[in-house]
């Protein structure tokens, strides 16, 4: 039996590393009569179809850095090979001939999903899509018949359920990024990056309230989305070494549309060990909460952590947040000085100075 863990830092002992939707999933991969050439795994978040049909040598589009180590991870400690790892924007090698799909709980994202395996995928492939029935909305099958003239649904199995898709249309290949404007400029991002409609109106309260200086001279956007907030401290300090990390591949890529030059930098990472000590003058952070439909504060936390340690001496730490999360109290274990520099209804901006 192989064991599958979370690896990301929750401390809700209930939660596993799979869903009785992974769960379907498998198994009705196992009941086909013919198995594929070529597989491809989506939205597997910690390796448990990855791991249970590493023996096909499947490729595994991944979404996240924390996924693919995480996919790693399990890999390692089952004594597994490893897998093919690919992206949802870039076209592969070998066309699948069957995708497994846990839907997601963006729909962008799923559109997107099944853009890449309409373009990577052979005429007759079949694609087996998995959710919980309490995630369900009518706006899946809308987006399923975009790409598939046959969508069936199955019976529910432990609250959960099968859309299987087949006989491809013959679609003329779909733009996967959208735009939005801040301030009179355009930002692109691709499907799936949060808040798509819109700059999300933590990140443009945090952008009324920065405290930016000359002296910062080298700065991180963690978690920095389409680099909207990179950006507008670009314009302020066009000198700057500014740092865009992100753990989403979407992201990062949305922001490198958005955000070039010579003293810009792109991370795709999900933690700050890629950094030295006492590097950044100026942190800036509109930290994830949600993962999927979970709320998980311990990753923000353990970046936290390493912002401190990746600070100067004097320098800054500056966040929006929920007000609901109260990170002030944890903040005060890591940084001499916690400042409340603004509140709305919903959010906060700290000012934690090293």
């Amino acid at each position: 039996m192989l064991n599958i863990k979370r690896y990301d830092l929750s401390e809700d002992k209930s939660l596993q590393a799979w869903s009785a939707a992974d769960e379907y999933l498998l198994q009705a991969f196992k009941d086909l009569d013919n198995k594929p050439d070529h597989l491809g795994i989506y939205n597997d978040r910690f390796g448990f179809l990855a791991c249970h049909l590493h023996g096909i040598t499947p490729t595994v589009i991944i979404t996240n850095k924390s996924q693919e180590k995480t996919i790693d991870s399990n890999l390692k400690a089952n004594d597994l090979t490893s897998v093919n790892f690919a992206n949802p924007i870039s076209s592969l090698d070998t066309k699948m001939d069957i995708a497994l799909v846990k839907i997601p709980k963006s729909l962008g994202l799923f559109q997107l999903f099944l853009e890449h395996i309409s373009q990577n995928s052979t005429d007759d492939v079949t694609v087996i899509c998995a959710f919980m029935t309490r995630y369900f909305t009518p706006n899946l099958l809308q987006i399923a018949e975009e790409y598939f003239e046959v969508v069936e649904q199955s019976r529910a199995q432990k609250k959960a359920r099968l859309l299987i898709l087949s006989k491809k249309k013959k679609v003329v290949k779909r733009d996967i990024i959208t735009s939005l404007s801040y301030k009179d400029q355009e930002y692109r991002q691709y499907l799936g990056v949060f808040s798509a409609e819109h700059i999300d109106y933590a990140t443009q309260f945090f952008l009324d309230h920065l405290d930016i200086k000359k002296t910062d001279q080298c700065i991180l956007d963690l978690a920095s989305g389409n680099g909207v907030i990179g950006n507008e401290i670009f314009k302020r300090l066009p000198d700057a070494e500014i740092h865009l990390m992100d753990d989403s591949y979407l992201a990062v890529s949305s922001a490198e549309l958005n955000i070039q030059g010579t003293n810009i930098h792109h991370h795709f990472n999900n933690e700050l060990s890629i950094f030295d000590d006492d590097t950044f003058d100026l942190i800036v952070t509109n930290p994830p909460f949600h993962f999927e439909y979970e709320i998980n504060i311990q990753v923000p936390l353990e970046l936290f952590r390493g912002c401190h340690r990746c600070l100067k001496k004097g320098g800054s730490l500056q966040i929006v947040a929920n007000k609901h999360l109260n990170y002030k109290i944890h903040l005060e274990r890591f940084f001499t000085t916690v400042q409340v520099v603004a509140k709305a209804k919903k959010f906060i901006v700290y000012k934690c100075v090293k």
